[in-house]
């Protein structure tokens, strides 16, 4: 699994890993990201070769991935090919409030519960929860068809 975000909004992406952890205990997924590449690696070569291998590819979505010209230009529009394709499976989660509904992924079922910014929840831990739960069953649907995300 990848994610495609915004580095002003990492915070909420190691939240999310924080709340998917006992999924990647268990086994059913890997995590990866761009604070991953090592000194010294072609960072664009590194990533473009992330995005074309994940079966599954998370869209973290604020108005600063929007805003971002390689979120949007290049990590998304290259998975939501992949996704056409059916070569990946691409869920947009909402992390802050911003126009995303009219995006070229505005079409596609977010989480969490009906698009719902994480940073509007009340309880932000139920928001995670919700995300992680939406998660799960994506990865039992892929393993269910034999891809490995």
């Amino acid at each position: 699994m990848v994610f495609s975000y915004s580095h002003k909004d990492e915070d909420l992406r190691d939240q999310l890993e924080t709340h998917i952890t006992l999924l990647k205990r268990q086994g059913f997924i890997s995590t990866w990201h761009d604070r991953k590449i090592l000194g010294g690696e072609k960072w664009e070569g590194v990533i473009d070769d992330n995005f074309k291998r994940a079966d599954l590819i998370l869209l973290l979505v604020s108005s600063d991935f929007v805003a971002s010209d390689y979120c949007y230009e290049i990590e998304m529009r290259t998975s939501l090919e992949r996704d056409r394709m059916g070569e990946a499976r691409v869920v947009p989660v909402i992390l802050r409030d911003c126009v995303w509904q009219d995006a070229p992924f505005g079409k596609l079922h977010a989480l969490p519960k009906d698009g719902k910014p994480i940073t509007s929840w009340p309880n932000r831990d139920e928001a995670w929860k919700d995300v992680a739960v939406g998660i799960k069953n994506v990865v039992e649907e892929l393993r269910s068809k034999g891809r490995n995300p």
